[in-house]
């Protein structure tokens, strides 16, 4: 199974706390944020791991080099903004295998990744979202799924203020799904929330997840105890 972090985004929101760095770089406890999802991984055994770069990604490139904990990288670098969809096909072409697991680089959801992939492998859905079930859902927008898991809607963020799971930013999914899509796409929007018959699921999980993508966020994540995430 190969992995891909999105470490390529602009992080507008944040730009007000870190305006010098890319958001994966952005230093939480005097470490920079994405060393903590790689420590992550290596947890679960994943020695090989592509970043999906664009933004000042000469930082990323000169802080981790092609090694960082036993974890060997390499580097998916867009010269021109691909979207998430674009970014993640682009990276693909540097996979080995045929399975994808993705991971959005400006967030942490501590899942348990062996238990994500035997779902995957039992119901062999077209793509597996990571769910998180909030208590507000207006900043990020809902997921609804049936008793099977089947997702069966996507909603709007900033209209619901009830609770529902939330998309948690990671996918397991065949790489070949994006043949048919252009250079540059939204993953969320043209391929998720217009699947065009493929099978999209969604398992939940009781897990510690922050998106460090505002200043609020941010400042929050500087407290954790890392030892002790759930």
């Amino acid at each position: 199974m190969d992995t891909i972090i999105l470490a390529g985004g602009f992080g507008t929101r944040l730009q007000s706390v870190v305006s010098d760095l890319p958001k994966p770089m952005a230093p939480v406890q005097n470490r920079p944020f994405l060393e903590y999802q790689l420590d992550y991984l290596k947890q679960f055994g994943i020695n090989d791991v592509i970043l999906s770069v664009g933004y000042l990604h000469d930082v990323v490139i000169r802080h981790f080099g092609d090694c960082y904990n036993d974890i060997r990288l390499k580097y998916a670098i867009e010269n021109h903004p691909l979207g998430t969809g674009g970014g993640i096909k682009f990276a693909t072409s540097l996979m080995c295998g045929e399975d994808a697991l993705v991971l959005n680089g400006d967030s942490f959801f501590n899942i348990n990744i062996e238990k994500f992939y035997s779902f995957y492998v039992k119901y062999q859905p077209d793509i597996l979202l990571a769910l998180k079930y909030m208590d507000d859902l207006s900043r990020y927008g809902g997921v609804e799924i049936d008793n099977e898991g089947n997702i069966v809607a996507f909603r709007e963020k900033g209209l619901i203020k009830a609770g529902g799971y939330i998309n948690g930013g990671i996918y397991l999914f065949n790489k070949n799904i994006l043949n048919e899509f252009p250079e540059r796409f939204s993953f969320e929007k043209e391929l998720l929330e217009n699947p065009d018959g493929l099978k999209v699921m969604g398992l939940p999980f009781d897990s510690d997840f922050i998106d460090i993508g505002i200043p609020e966020d941010y400042y929050k994540i500087q407290s954790w105890n890392w030892s002790q995430l759930k």
